[in-house]
């Protein structure tokens, strides 16, 4: 049964594991709104136009919106935790890419596969929290613990994008690099 993470070798607690799935929540609202913040610079740096600037948010929109129905599906189908851990692991080489890029279109594709890897991650990480807690006290505290964690990674984005971007721009979407491989790796044990 692929409740949980799965029977993982390393048997992690009901905690770790929505430390895990929160984690990767907080990553997915983050990653929309830290962008915005470094819209300017990005354009300046990369010689983009006011249209093909609005990708590098849009484009990450669409892809996840239009994946969450997918994401859900591949999951039951294919394992939700191997979906989940693929997805983070997706996640991390687009933004690394997305990060180290000198060209626009490449910046535009990192983010638009960024979003289609957070459709999948979101529906799996949903479905991996619902089969930890079978009890409705300790569901929906970890449910509400999930969404208030996506509200926050949404609403410190921001935040976190014009703290980091003050270095660089990249910073911005070099930062889930090695959280998300974090996520990975221990999710993988």
């Amino acid at each position: 049964m692929d409740t949980a993470l799965a029977k993982p070798r390393l048997a992690l607690s009901a905690t770790g594991i929505l430390v895990l799935l929160c984690i990767a929540q907080f990553l997915d609202g983050m990653d929309i709104s830290s962008t915005a913040v470094v819209l300017p610079v990005i354009q300046h740096d990369l010689g983009m136009s006011a249209q093909s600037l609005q990708w590098i948010v849009s484009g990450y929109v669409l892809g996840y919106g239009g994946f969450l129905l997918l994401g859900g599906r591949v999951a039951d189908l294919f394992g939700r935790r191997r979906v989940f851990l693929l997805s983070m692991l997706l996640f991390a080489l687009a933004s690394l890419a997305g990060g180290l890029t000198s060209e626009p279109w490449i910046l535009i594709a990192a983010r638009i596969i960024k979003g289609i890897c957070a459709g999948f991650t979101g529906p799996a990480a949903l479905s991996l929290l619902l089969g930890l807690h079978q009890e409705p006290t300790k569901r929906t505290h970890a449910l509400g613990v999930f969404s208030s964690t996506g509200a926050a990674g949404f609403a410190l984005g921001m935040v976190i994008g014009g703290l980091v971007g003050n270095l660089s721009w990249r910073y911005t979407m070099l930062l889930p690099v090695p959280i998300a491989l974090a996520v990975v790796a221990i999710g993988a044990l």
